[in-house]
C-alpha cells in the first residue's frame, strides 16, 4: 500500500510538472485578453502585466483583498491604469471586474471577470450577455455629474435590469470608487515602477 501511495504521489507530481507551464501560459493569455478588452494594446508599449502595483485600502474599496493595478505606459510616460476591483455587494456576493482609466480620468472600459449573480437576471453585466457594460466607456467623474453616478431607480444615469437592481448598482458604485481613487491618488498610481514592484 505504501509503495502504491508513493508511486501515485510521484505520478501526480510528474503530471503537475508537465502541465504547470501550459496552465501558466493559458492563464496569462486569458488575463491579457481581458486587459485588452478594457485598454487596447495599441494605447501602450510596455508589458502591462509586468508593471503592477498592489493597493490595500479596504476602507476605500470596501474589500479586504488587495487591488491589483496594471499600469500602462507609452515611451515611459504613464497613459492609463487598469484596476482589478471587487464589488462586495452583489446580489449573490462578490463581483470582480477590471476598470480601465486613462490618465485624464476617463474610462477606457469596464469588464466583469467573475460573479455569481442570478442567470437571466443579474448576468447582463457580462459583455457576452449584453452591451450594458459598454455604457461606461468614455465616462468620468464629471460625466455623469456628481449625484448621477447611480442606477436610474436611485436617480442616476445608468440603467438597471428588469427584476435586478442590486447587481448593476453594485457595479456602478465599484466603478465610481475606482474613479475616485484614481482622482485622489494619481501621483502614486503613475509613479515610476521600482524593479521590486514590477511583476508582483
Amino acid at each position: 500500500m505504501g509503495l502504491v501511495a508513493v508511486l501515485g504521489t510521484g505520478l501526480l507530481a510528474w503530471i503537475e510538472a508537465l502541465t504547470r507551464d501550459r496552465i501558466a501560459a493559458q492563464e496569462r493569455r486569458v488575463m491579457l485578453e481581458q486587459l485588452h478588452q478594457v485598454l487596447p494594446a495599441r494605447d501602450y508599449d510596455n508589458a502591462l502585466h509586468e508593471d503592477v502595483l498592489l493597493l490595500n485600502d479596504p476602507q476605500f474599496f470596501r474589500h479586504r483583498e488587495p487591488v491589483r493595478v496594471y499600469r500602462a505606459r507609452r515611451q515611459g510616460e504613464p497613459v492609463a491604469v487598469v484596476m482589478g476591483v471587487t464589488a462586495p455587494d452583489g446580489y449573490n456576493g462578490d463581483i470582480r471586474m477590471l476598470v480601465g482609466i486613462r490618465r485624464d480620468g476617463t474610462l477606457s472600459g469596464v469588464r466583469v471577470t467573475a460573479h455569481r449573480e442570478t442567470p437571466g437576471l443579474g448576468d447582463p453585466i457580462e459583455r457576452e450577455r449584453s452591451d450594458w457594460v459598454l455604457d461606461f466607456d468614455g465616462r468620468s467623474l464629471g460625466n455623469p455629474p456628481p449625484g448621477r453616478w447611480a442606477v436610474q431607480r436611485d436617480g442616476g444615469d445608468f440603467e438597471q435590469f428588469t427584476g435586478a437592481t442590486i447587481t448593476p448598482r453594485a457595479v456602478v458604485e465599484a466603478v465610481q470608487r475606482a474613479l475616485d481613487y484614481h482622482a485622489t491618488h494619481a501621483g502614486a498610481l503613475y509613479r515610476p515602477a521600482p524593479a521590486t514592484e514590477a511583476g508582483q
